[in-house]
């Protein structure tokens, strides 16, 4: 076997190749023998820092002075920020200025730079590599995804005979040129992670070198990029089309056949943090479960919004606000300070209880049994009520000749914003006493179900409007959309209730129609709210009785 390649062999001298190393030198990083020693520093000694074997990389080697080439810098001005000699520190260049050894900036860079080491290795790479394998996995399960599509769409197909074929295949070319923009959107991005991942490996080795090294020049010279690298991408969710059967009519094949909805691309903040707890995506169930059923002892159940725990309060066409736990055991009964029906019900972040009383004007607060006026209108009537995610308080309320509807935001009883008008100065809601729930988003976008206008009506926490939503095309579902309740989960969906058609419509973020919540024998629904588990709980305005469903996975 050649004696320098085993792993087993001692170590030799770089110069001769044969001897067992004795000394090392320090400032050209070489193994030397006795012999090869005396050679090596004959021609400058000066430069040369030899060293027992065993304490190799031990000695600093300090930068040469730019104006006194025989002497070496042993400390920085930190007026100029330039390596100074002793005879620097004389001269008239740097009279009066501060100095520092450069002993001391080098081991602060290199405090600097073990401790990137660690949090490249330990939180930067492993969070890289969390979203390259969740990229990696939307692609695995595509396959599967898109075959359950295709397989939906061959079932209607087959309803059909042999007039549908030629649309299915129509429709299946459709579907396989979305599923490649899908792959394409995620492909994309998984690039993009890797080759930035790659630039952190560059990093990284490149830190280790310097960690590894004794020279002083690039150590002091080390940039950490851990703020750049700390800035993670948006996480990419692509959603899966939607194909949404029809009935069939031969003659429009094509358009009533169903439709697929394109792919919605949407992003997530993705801040790096220790303690950060994960938030995961949480998808729709192919079929809503209806959990529980509340009877509430009302003839009509107009609201109900979640309190805490398994608690939600309700209100209806009574001057008496229930509290009910899960199983449907009454917790509490608070009757109105005027006795008048309140026209909405909300829980500030205290979990203490709102309601609007529109026959006097006002919104009031019950806090330990005692029931306080918050809010006293003039020329406006009080109805709907949002408590947002900062506790402010959203009204939603229309001025006494009902010509004219707007959405206030309170700070306690200091209205703070008025929303109202878009940018051509039209009204963004219909004018006019029809009921207009009204909840805020995790985006912080405002979205009010206005019955009146037939739309969802969504503005951000600006007041400037970004969709409006008026139904979605369904053979099944052909009386007028009037959307009453409204509300918002965990993944910024937002939920309306169709009180004429029987069922609930969830949208994504931007207005998209996802699906129907229509097969839990829902009739009449109206008031809408979600628990912490997003859990939803719909009122049944005829029957007076909350229904609680399950619709995610």
């Amino acid at each position: 076997m050649y004696p320098r390649s085993s792993a087993q062999d001692v170590h030799r001298c770089d110069l001769c190749e044969t001897a067992i190393v004795h000394s090392y030198c320090d400032y050209c990083n070489i193994n030397l023998c006795i012999p090869c020693t005396g050679e090596h520093i004959s021609d400058e000694y000066d430069k040369h820092k030899i060293v027992p074997f065993q304490e190799r990389r031990s000695t600093l080697i300090y930068p040469k002075c730019e104006r006194h080439s025989h002497k070496s810098c042993e400390f920085q001005c930190k007026d100029c920020n330039t390596f100074v000699c002793s005879s620097c520190l004389a001269s008239d260049q740097h009279t009066g200025h501060t100095f520092i050894e450069v002993t001391e900036v080098y081991k602060t860079k290199k405090d600097t730079i073990e401790k990137d080491t660690k949090e490249y290795e330990n939180l930067i790479s492993p969070k890289y590599e969390e979203i390259v394998l969740d990229l990696e996995n939307q692609l695995a399960n595509l396959d599967g995804g898109y075959e359950k599509l295709t397989t939906t769409m061959s079932k209607q197909g087959e309803r059909w005979h042999r007039e549908i074929d030629i649309v299915v295949n129509k429709m299946k070319t459709e579907v396989s040129q979305i599923k490649v923009k899908h792959k394409r959107i995620l492909q994309k991005h998984l690039d993009e992670i890797k080759h930035i991942q790659s630039l952190i490996k560059e990093t990284l080795l490149a830190i280790k070198e310097i960690k590894n090294s004794t020279e002083v020049s690039p150590t002091i010279e080390y940039n950490s990029k851990i703020r750049e690298f700390s800035k993670l991408p948006p996480k990419v969710k692509v959603t899966l089309p939607i194909f949404v059967p029809k009935p069939i009519y031969c003659e429009k094949m094509y358009s009533l056949f169903g439709q697929i909805i394109p792919l919605s691309t949407s992003t997530e903040e993705n801040v790096l943090s220790q303690n950060q707890p994960k938030t995961s995506v949480r998808q729709l169930l192919d079929e809503p479960e209806l959990v529980a059923t509340i009877p509430t002892g009302y003839k009509e159940l107009g609201s109900v919004t979640y309190k805490n725990d398994d608690r939600i309060w309700t209100s209806g066409c009574s001057n008496e606000i229930k509290c009910f736990n899960a199983h449907g055991s009454l917790q509490q009964t608070i009757v109105t300070k005027s006795e008048e029906v309140p026209f909405d019900i909300a829980v500030d972040v205290g979990r203490d209880l709102l309601y609007s009383d529109g026959i006097v004007g006002t919104v009031n607060k019950v806090k330990n049994g005692q029931t306080e006026e918050l809010i006293e209108l003039q020329g406006w009537v009080p109805c709907q009520l949002c408590v947002t995610s900062n506790n402010d308080l959203l009204v939603a309320m229309y001025n006494d000749d009902e010509t004219e509807s707007k959405v206030v935001r309170y700070s306690g009883s200091t209205e703070k914003q008025t929303i109202q008008f878009d940018d051509e100065g039209k009204p963004l809601y219909s004018g006019n006493s029809k009921i207009k729930y009204i909840t805020e988003n995790r985006n912080h976008d405002i979205c009010v179900a206005d019955c009146g206008a037939g739309a969802v009506v969504v503005v951000n926490q600006d007041g400037k409007l970004r969709w409006r939503y008026t139904g979605h095309p369904s053979a099944t579902k052909n009386r007028p959309f009037e959307p009453l309740g409204i509300t918002t989960d965990s993944q910024s969906r937002v939920l309306t209730a169709d009180c004429n058609n029987h069922c609930i419509h969830i949208l994504d973020q931007n207005g998209q129609f996802l699906r129907y919540i229509d097969n839990c024998n829902l009739e009449y629904p109206w008031g809408l709210c979600v628990d912490n588990n997003d859990n939803l709980f719909v009122c049944e305005y005829k029957k007076g009785y909350v229904k609680k469903i399950k619709y995610m996975k």
